[in-house]
C-alpha cells in the first residue's frame, strides 16, 4: 500500500492521484509524495508559447529531465533510456526503452553503462513499454518491460546502482551490456566475467569503470565487436531459479578494483528495500527543510518536484577511498569530496546560491574541486560561456562558506580575469578596448560562428565585479579598483540611437544591418537577441538605468521587452518560450522580470513574475512540459527562488530580491540550525511592503543574515 501511495502519474488519473498524495504527504508529512520526477520529461509542441511552430523532426529543448533514481548530488542517476543522443536519455512520448543507463546530466551527455534485462529477444534489442506500468519517486524508478515481460524496480546510492527483474519467463534469461552506446562518443569498452556470479569492465568516453554482482549464476557471455561502438554483450543467466534477478553494480572514474569497493561499502548484502528507504530518507531530509503552505495542490507539487531536481547536479566524482581523476586525468586522492564542474553559466545565477544554502558542504567540496583543476591547469574552470565560476565562488564566500583556500583560489580568478589562453576567450582585447567586437559578417544567420562578443563583455563585466567583491574583502584595494572599473565595461555595448545591446565591429563601429528580434547562438549574442541580454546588468541597475535616459524610458523599453510579438519566423533551439521579446526558455534574461523593481514598479514585476509561475511550469494535459531546458537545475532553482519570494538578483551579493510568494507561509530549517519563516498574511498579489524581524524594510532587499541568524520576513500585499 505504502508504494501506491508514491506520486508517479497514471496517465487519466493524475489529477486525482496527486490531490490524493498530496492528502497522504499532509497526514504523513513526507514531501517525496509530492515530487513528480516525469516532470520536464514531456515534449512542449504549442507553438503559442514556443513562439514559434516547431519544424518538421524538431523536438522542442524543454525540460530533457530524466525521471530515473539518484541521491542529492550523486555519481549514480539510473534512469531508462529512449533515444540516444537525447538531451537526458527518456522522451515522454516514446514507447521503447532501450536500456538502464547510469550517469544523467540532461545536456546530451553522459547516459553511460546501458544494461537491460531480456527474455528472447530476437533480433532486436528494446521493449515496448506502457505508462499505466510505470512509477518513479526520488531514489525509486518501475517499469514493466511488455515484450521481454520482465517486470524492472531500480533504486541507487551515492555510487551504485540496484537492479530488481522480475521474469515472468524464468528460462533463456538475459542481461543486454550495450557498451558500445552512451550519449556521449564512446571510443572504447570492454567487459570481463569476474567469477560465477560478477562482470566488470570500462566505458571509454567518460571513462567510466563498473563491477557488477548478480544473485543468479551466469551461463556465459557473448560478446560482439568488443571495444567498438557497433559492439555489445550479452550475458546469460543460468536456468533453475524463480526468484527476481538482483544486479547490484557499483561505478568509478579511477578503477574496476574502486567500482568494486564502492560497491560493497554502499550495498554490500543490504536488500533492495533497504536501499530504496535509506534513498527516500535521504532525499526527505532534503526536501524537508522547506516547509511550505497555502499553495494550490499543483504548486506543492511543482515547488518540491523543482527543488528536488536543483540537486541533482553537480555530480560527485570521487571513490569511498577518496580517490579520483583530476583535470590531467592522474589519479588523486585530497582532503575534499571531488565533484564535477557545476553548469556555470546556466545555473550561478540561482541554483549555486540554492545548494551553499541547504548543502553548504556540498558547495565547500565543489569550490574545492574548481581550485583542484584551478592547481592542475592555471585556471578556474568556466562551463560553455563567461567565467561564472567567479560569481559562484564569491557568493558563497560572502554568504559564510570560507573553510577553503580564499587566496590561492582568488589568485586564480585573477590569473582567469588577466591571462590569454583559459576561461575568458578574447579577454587581452576586453582589457584594452572594453568590449569584445565581432566579425563583419555578410547575412548572419542563427548558427552563425562569431565570438558573441555583446554577452561576453556583459558577462565578463558582472565576472569582474565578482572578483572586486572577493578583492575587497580580502583588502586588495588595487585589484578591487582595477576590477570595478572594468565591471563597468557593459556600457561600452550600449547603442543609445537604439538603445540596445550592440555588437561592434573592430574599429568600434556598431555592427549593421542590426535587428535586435534575430537570435543567434554565438555572433554579438549568446543564445539569445538584443532584447534579451539588454536588461543585463545585474550589479549595477541604477548604472544601466542611467544609460536609458532614466526610470521613465527604461520602463517603456521593458514594457516593450514583454509586449512586443515574437516573430515566428526567428527559430532558435533555447531560444523559446516567449513573452513578447522575452525568453523563459534559457538563462540570459531570467532576471528581466524583476527589473521594473528598480524603477519603483513591482506590480509591473509581479504580474510578469506570477505568469511565468503559474502558466510555464507543469504546461500541458498532463501538466509534465516545462518552459525550457532545465540546465542542470537552473530552471528548476528559479521555480523555487521566486515561488517562495526571494532571489538572488545579483547572485554574488549576499542579499535577495523580494517578490510576493505563492504560498502563505514558508518555514525554512536554514544550515546554521536557525529557521526563517516568510509569510503572505494578505491575499492580494501587489506588494505594498516588507517588514524583516517585525520592522519595515526600505527598499525591496533583504540581507543573508537572516539565513545565518534566523528571522522573519513578511510581505505586506494589497
Amino acid at each position: 500500500m505504502k508504494n501506491k501511495l508514491i506520486i508517479c502519474r497514471m496517465l487519466p488519473a493524475l489529477i486525482c492521484l496527486f490531490c490524493w498524495g498530496n492528502l497522504m504527504a499532509q497526514q504523513k508529512g513526507g514531501k517525496t509524495l509530492y515530487v513528480n520526477t516525469f516532470i520536464g520529461t514531456a515534449p512542449l509542441n504549442d507553438p503559442k508559447i514556443l513562439g514559434y511552430k516547431l519544424p518538421d523532426g524538431w523536438r522542442s529543448w524543454a525540460g530533457l529531465t530524466f525521471p530515473g533514481s539518484s541521491l542529492p548530488n550523486a555519481m549514480v542517476q539510473l534512469s531508462p533510456m529512449t533515444a540516444y543522443g537525447s538531451g537526458a536519455g527518456y522522451q515522454y512520448e516514446d514507447s521503447v526503452i532501450l536500456g538502464f543507463t547510469h550517469t544523467n546530466k540532461g545536456h546530451w551527455n553522459l547516459c553511460n553503462i546501458p544494461i537491460l534485462p531480456m527474455s528472447n529477444p530476437g533480433d532486436k534489442f528494446g521493449s515496448k513499454f506502457s505508462h499505466k506500468r510505470e512509477q518513479a519517486s526520488p531514489g525509486y524508478y518501475h517499469v514493466f518491460l511488455d515484450d521481454y515481460k520482465v517486470d524492472v524496480s531500480l533504486t541507487s546510492t551515492l555510487r551504485c546502482g540496484y537492479h530488481r527483474y522480475s521474469y515472468q519467463n524464468n528460462t533463456a534469461r538475459q542481461i543486454l551490456f550495450d557498451m558500445g552506446k552512451a550519449n556521449s562518443r564512446v571510443n572504447t569498452w570492454n567487459l570481463e566475467q569476474a567469477g560465477d556470479y560478477a562482470v566488470q569492465g570500462f566505458q571509454g568516453g567518460e571513462n567510466v569503470y563498473f563491477y557488477a554482482v548478480l544473485n543468479t549464476k551466469i551461463k556465459n557471455i557473448d560478446k560482439k565487436d568488443e571495444g567498438q561502438r557497433s559492439g555489445y554483450a550479452i550475458v546469460h543467466l543460468a536456468d533453475g531459479s524463480t526468484a527476481p534477478v538482483e544486479l547490484k553494480i557499483g561505478l568509478s572514474f579511477v578503477s574496476t578494483a574502486n567500482a568494486k569497493q564502492n560497491l560493497e561499502a554502499e550495498i554490500g548484502n543490504k536488500s533492495f528495500e533497504t536501499i530504496r528507504a535509506d534513498a527516500n530518507r535521504t532525499w526527505e531530509k532534503l526536501l524537508s527543510t522547506i516547509e511550505v503552505s497555502g499553495g494550490t495542490p499543483k504548486q506543492t507539487q511543482m515547488f518540491y518536484s523543482c527543488l528536488y531536481r536543483s540537486f541533482l547536479w553537480p555530480a560527485l566524482r570521487s571513490d569511498v577511498n577518496g580517490e579520483y581523476r583530476d583535470a590531467k586525468r592522474n589519479i588523486s586522492k585530497g582532503n575534499l569530496t571531488y565533484y564535477t564542474e557545476p553548469s556555470l553559466w546556466d545555473t550561478y545565477r540561482n541554483k549555486d546560491v540554492l545548494l551553499g544554502l541547504v548543502t553548504p558542504q556540498v558547495t565547500l567540496n565543489v569550490i574545492k574541486s574548481l581550485k583542484d583543476v584551478g592547481d592542475k591547469t592555471g585556471f578556474i574552470p568556466t562551463f560553455f560561456h563567461g567565467d561564472h565560476g567567479a560569481s559562484s565562488i564569491a557568493g558563497a564566500y560572502l554568504r559564510g562558506i570560507t573553510d577553503f583556500d580564499i587566496l590561492g583560489t582568488y589568485k586564480l580568478l585573477l590569473r582567469n580575469a588577466n591571462v590569454e589562453g583559459g576561461a575568458r576567450p578574447y579577454i587581452t582585447e576586453y582589457i584594452t578596448k572594453g568590449y569584445i567586437s565581432d566579425p563583419k559578417i555578410d547575412h548572419p544567420v542563427v548558427e552563425t560562428k562569431a565570438k558573441a562578443g555583446v554577452s561576453k563583455t556583459l558577462e565578463y563585466s558582472y565576472d569582474d565585479y565578482s572578483v572586486a567583491q572577493i578583492a575587497k574583502k580580502l583588502g586588495d584595494t588595487a585589484n578591487y579598483r582595477i576590477m570595478m572599473k572594468r565591471s563597468k565595461n557593459y556600457r561600452n555595448m550600449f547603442d543609445p540611437s537604439t538603445r540596445f545591446m550592440r555588437g561592434r565591429w573592430e574599429n568600434g563601429d556598431c555592427i549593421t544591418p542590426f535587428d535586435p528580434q534575430q537570435p543567434y547562438y554565438e555572433y554579438m549574442y549568446r543564445e539569445a537577441n538584443a532584447w534579451q541580454v539588454s536588461f543585463y546588468a545585474p550589479h549595477d541597475m541604477p548604472g544601466l538605468i542611467k544609460l536609458y535616459g532614466g526610470p521613465k524610458n527604461f520602463e517603456a523599453k521593458l514594457d516593450s521587452l514583454f509586449t512586443l510579438p515574437w516573430n515566428p519566423n526567428h527559430i532558435a533551439r533555447n531560444v523559446e518560450t516567449m513573452i513578447g521579446q522575452y525568453c523563459q526558455g534559457n538563462q540570459p534574461d531570467h532576471e528581466a522580470p524583476f527589473a521594473y523593481i528598480f524603477i519603483n514598479k513591482p506590480e509591473k514585476s509581479q504580474k510578469i513574475i506570477d505568469r511565468i509561475l503559474n502558466t510555464l511550469y507543469g504546461i500541458g494535459d498532463e501538466g509534465l512540459e516545462l518552459s525550457g531546458m532545465d540546465d542542470a537545475g537552473e530552471m528548476s532553482s528559479w521555480y523555487v527562488f521566486t515561488s517562495l519570494g526571494l532571489y538572488p538578483f545579483s547572485a554574488t551579493d549576499p542579499e535577495y530580491i523580494v517578490t510576493v510568494p505563492l504560498f502563505d507561509k514558508v518555514t525554512w530549517k536554514t544550515s546554521t540550525g536557525k529557521t526563517l519563516t516568510i509569510t503572505k498574511p494578505g491575499k492580494g498579489r501587489t506588494l505594498t511592503g516588507i517588514k524583516m524581524n517585525g520592522k519595515l524594510v526600505k527598499g525591496y532587499f533583504v540581507p543573508h543574515e537572516l539565513f545565518k541568524s534566523g528571522g522573519s520576513v513578511e510581505m505586506l500585499t494589497k
